[in-house]
């Protein structure tokens, strides 16, 4: 039996739906692509995200994606959240991406790996609103190569 041409489209649609649906505790993702895979330490990734619920506690983490030629085992960046209220906090965050042996880390697929860092665990939002977080590289070397991306997903804590 063969499907009529328009219940290709929906059948793909159900796909995509069933398992962006499946994520009940994601409240913010994105991940935004570093352009030609080269991070230039100027360049600022900035993600911005709406804050209704104040009351129950997020666990933050870092996406990145890399590519198996990067040529350091681990990421620092310096991450700026700004509240809505004005006020903002600067951290600073080491991503481990390989192990002492030199094995990539997280999933992958080809030569290509993504990993979730751990940022913040337990953490409520002070006040609802805009919340503004900027994602600048710390490594020493102004442009560098073979990230693809990076992003982040805050999700309800158990």
């Amino acid at each position: 039996m063969r499907l009529k041409p328009f219940f290709i489209p929906l059948f793909f649609l159900s796909i995509v739906l069933f398992f962006t649906s499946c994520d009940s505790k994601r409240i913010f993702e994105e991940n935004i692509e570093i352009p030609d895979n080269l991070w230039n330490v100027d360049s600022i990734v900035k993600l911005q995200v709406d804050i209704t619920d104040t009351t129950t506690p997020t666990n933050f983490y870092v996406n990145v994606r890399n590519s198996e030629g990067y040529p350091y085992s681990n990421l620092y960046l310096f991450i700026r959240t700004k509240f809505p209220n004005g006020q903002q906090s600067d951290d600073t965050l080491e991503c481990i991406l390989a192990d002492e042996k030199g094995q990539w880390l997280g999933s992958g697929m080809g030569d290509i790996y993504d990993n979730q860092i751990p940022f913040k665990r337990n953490v409520r939002f002070p006040v609802s609103g805009t919340y503004t977080f900027e994602l600048r590289h710390g490594m020493r070397i102004n442009d560098l190569p073979l990230i693809m991306d990076v992003g982040l997903r805050i999700e309800k804590a158990n």
